[in-house]
């Protein structure tokens, strides 16, 4: 198992179009329902700062996302889009709560 965070702040004239890929991501995986994978995305308070957490379960490492082509088509020109590039953290669980329970 592998969690990710990834933390970035976009442009504020590209806020709604990442909100808008974002949720096609999520459409996508609704429609999909790959195995192995828990994820939320966050949009801060300040309507530019976004924060991704990611559990990746699958038996082989493989994080589902790499395959989604709304993920691919969000990825796509990400580095254009923020003011503050993504920084992705491995993390370990210490523990949650109901965290990612549906």
């Amino acid at each position: 198992m592998r969690q990710v965070v990834v933390r970035y702040r976009v442009k504020t004239e590209r806020a709604e179009e990442n909100v808008r890929l974002i949720e096609k991501v999520f459409a996508e995986l609704a429609q999909e329902q790959p195995e192995g994978l828990r994820y939320a995305s966050f949009k801060g308070e300040d309507g530019v700062t976004f924060i991704h957490i990611a559990s990746i379960e699958t038996e082989d490492g493989v994080n589902p996302l790499d395959t989604a082509s709304a993920f691919q088509a969000f990825q796509e020109g990400i580095r254009d889009r923020c003011d503050v590039p993504p920084e992705v953290v491995q993390m370990q669980t210490i523990g949650a709560y109901q965290l990612f329970d549906s």
